[in-house]
């Protein structure tokens, strides 16, 4: 056990600060035990001084994207994309189909690296490998397991490269569910046809999943949807019965009109906000106006930075949807509201990241979401607890060695690069 003295806690729920001592149980269940002063009797595997650090609760990524992770620093694609289309069509899935075993375990070991050092212990991820499916979430489940991140994957069942392809994705999903907590993927409404989407729909109704989609990240989406099925994206979603679901996450959601937020609304479904990626394609601005409270906070595989990604959406949402730092601060807490809501294993109170945060002013229980916008940032994140282990001290992620496994990435990242340009 995991004893951490003289810390500074906040209730990441109430905000409620106190001074205190805390046991940390080992386990996926684990809990968290407070005190004045430490038992004489208690057998310790570390004990840490915490004196004038905070420590809360650990923080989650609603949605993220492994396979993008050796993609930092690669060349241009072969043409210039001209829209959200070409996006994906020149960069992500000429990206995705070069994607081997390796490269897989590498993107998911440095994802996982990531997260941890960025006080992040739980993520959602969607991943894609059209010519490597078989074991794919295996294959990152194990690496996140090997640095200490709980997850909950998925792979993104597509027709886009045949449905050969589609039904490959689908016998993953079922191989993984069988034995993993997980989700049922799908990309999106405009790669996906009636028949695999029944067959998802299928899938999630036997393993009692959800679905995990993106959902009208551009207007494509939408005119895609009427030109080809005579109805908008959430319509043809709900004519599957798709939208009962309530472990279902619907990606960004930007073009969606007033009647099919309500729907959402009035769906058990999850909402996530994806601000920087939507920046990058400049598809436009999340507004999650009459969409509900069951909206949480994602990168897209932008970065695994999840303090980064709560700023931004403060900042670039201003004009849009004009939140407060509590209001962000509640929708960067949501994703542990739906990993504990579903009975995910992996984010109990045994999660914890120790600030070393410097403010220059007072920091409590009243001002906290001013300092979490305005002040707080990675660079705070010391320690990471994650199920009760201590995978990240000083700032070090103890569990792998960090050195060897970045020099393997950026072997598989130069390897998928010359792939990309064939």
């Amino acid at each position: 056990m995991i004893y951490l003295q003289n810390c500074t806690y906040i209730n990441s729920e109430t905000l409620e600060f106190c001074n205190t001592d805390i046991l940390i149980e080992e386990g996926l269940q684990g809990n968290i035990h407070f005190y004045h002063q430490k038992p004489a009797d208690l057998q310790l595997n570390e004990i840490i001084d915490c004196k004038g650090k905070l420590v809360t609760h650990s923080f989650a990524n609603g949605h993220h994207h492994i396979y993008s992770a050796l993609a930092r620093g690669m060349c241009a694609p072969k043409k210039s994309p001209a829209n959200f289309y070409e996006v994906l069509q020149y960069i992500w899935w000429t990206l995705d189909k070069c994607l081997d075993k390796d490269m897989i375990k590498a993107s998911a070991l440095a994802t996982a690296i990531a997260c941890a050092k960025n006080g992040v212990s739980f993520v959602i991820d969607h991943h894609a490998s059209p010519m490597a499916i078989e074991n794919s979430l295996q294959i990152i489940a194990s690496a996140f397991d090997e640095v200490g991140v709980s997850h909950l994957l998925c792979y993104e069942i597509t027709d886009r490269d045949g449905l050969d392809k589609a039904a490959q994705g689908l016998d993953e999903t079922e191989t993984y569910l069988k034995s993993h907590q997980g989700l049922v993927g799908l990309h999106a409404s405009f790669t996906v046809g009636d028949d695999t989407i029944k067959k998802a729909v299928g899938l999630t109704e036997k393993y009692h999943s959800g679905i995990h989609i993106h959902i009208a990240e551009d207007g494509y989406d939408q005119q895609h949807c009427i030109d080809n099925y005579g109805c908008r994206v959430i319509d043809r979603m709900q004519k599957h019965g798709l939208l009962h679901f309530g472990k279902n996450i619907l990606g960004h959601c930007l073009f969606l009109s007033e009647s099919e937020k309500k729907m959402i609304a009035n769906s058990p479904s999850w909402v996530v906000q994806n601000m920087e990626s939507n920046l990058n394609n400049r598809v436009g601005y999340f507004d999650g106006k009459d969409m509900g409270d069951r909206i949480m906070l994602g990168t897209d595989g932008m970065h695994s930075d999840m303090l980064q990604s709560a700023r931004s959406v403060f900042l670039a949402g201003k004009d849009h949807e004009m939140m407060g730092p509590q209001a962000v601060y509640q929708r960067f807490r949501k994703a542990h509201q739906y990993i504990h809501q579903h009975n995910f294993k992996g984010d109990a109170a045994n999660n914890l990241v120790v600030l070393d945060y410097d403010s220059p002013t007072e920091i409590n229980a009243s001002n906290f979401t001013g300092h979490f916008v305005y002040g707080l940032t990675s660079k705070h994140v010391q320690h990471v607890i994650s199920n009760g282990k201590l995978i990240v001290k000083d700032g070090i992620v103890t569990t792998v060695n960090e050195t060897e496994v970045l020099e393997f990435c950026r072997e598989m990242g130069n390897k998928l690069w010359v792939e990309m340009l064939k």
